[in-house]
């Protein structure tokens, strides 16, 4: 990878040409604080931290999504959610270089479709906006929450108040705070993702702002159904032919396909080499 194209990413992040698109796997390097024990992040990981460390069954390690319905069947929906809230809400894990990056940096959109607060909390001392996702909302059209966070809290703040000048986290699959919602069944992808496809999972001003827009895709490995359809239906109208750039060190057959039918360049290095050439 010649550094004249890490410069020019770079220089497009800066410019808010290019956005952003972290992924599990960017996650990699955060542990928890007195047990050393790597943060849950990709689906495998997730699956094992829902069931006490123990696989589940082949059918149901497909993808945490499966399992996660299993789990809200059996032991209802609150489960899936105290599940998500107690493993990501406290501030016991650390941060990562590239979570302090972003937060440096500061770019004008991230888009973070893990459900944990390393981003947020890195953006703590920063006045921004958050986009949350939402699935199965009771009389609401959107499945989307906007909060408004003044350097102490976050508030919510309709589509049409929204400060565009200040930084934005949109957070597709939820998070813990200010109020923990996730996507993370099946059942709530089928809805999420019907709602996405049909303009009411975004804001308005997104549709616009995402228009010829490239994205860097940090931590994404495309080995999940789900992830794949969401970035899809996210990055609609991007640019074309090429809509950008995913780090991949070590790509499967099944990645390099999607990204290939996807106008998605696979750069074979890690997110430490982007931050070196960052420097």
């Amino acid at each position: 990878m010649s550094q004249s194209k890490f410069s020019d990413i770079l220089d497009g992040v800066k410019a808010g040409q290019v956005i952003p698109y972290i992924g599990p796997y960017a996650l990699k390097g955060s542990v928890h604080k007195e047990s050393g024990k790597p943060i849950p992040a990709d689906s495998d990981s997730l699956i094992l931290a829902m069931n006490d460390g123990e696989p589940m069954a082949k059918v149901l390690m497909y993808e945490f999504s499966r399992a996660a319905m299993n789990q809200e069947l059996k032991k209802g929906r609150k489960y899936v959610r105290s599940f998500l809230t107690d493993c990501y809400s406290s501030d016991v894990w650390t941060s990562t270089p590239i979570h302090n990056w972003l937060a440096s940096l500061k770019p004008a959109f991230i888009i973070d479709i893990n459900r944990d607060t390393l981003l947020q909390t890195c953006y703590s001392d920063a006045v921004h906006n958050l986009i949350l996702g939402f699935a199965r909302m009771k009389g609401n059209d959107y499945r989307f929450k906007i909060f408004y966070y003044d350097g102490i809290e976050y508030n919510e703040v309709d589509q049409d108040e929204m400060d565009h000048s200040l930084p934005i986290l949109f957070k597709p699959l939820g998070s813990p705070k200010p109020k923990p919602h996730y996507v993370a069944t099946d059942a709530d992808f089928v809805d999420y993702l019907t709602e996405l496809r049909g303009g009411f999972g975004v804001p308005a001003f997104f549709k616009k702002y995402r228009r010829e827009k490239r994205y860097l895709f940090l931590g994404m490995s495309f080995a999940c159904d789900t992830e794949r359809m969401v970035m899809t239906d996210i990055a609609v109208d991007a640019a074309a032919p090429m809509m950008g750039w995913a780090l991949i060190p070590e790509p499967t057959k099944k990645a390099a396909r999607f990204c290939a039918r996807n106008g998605i360049e696979i750069i074979e290095a890690d997110i430490n080499d982007l931050l070196t050439a960052a420097d």
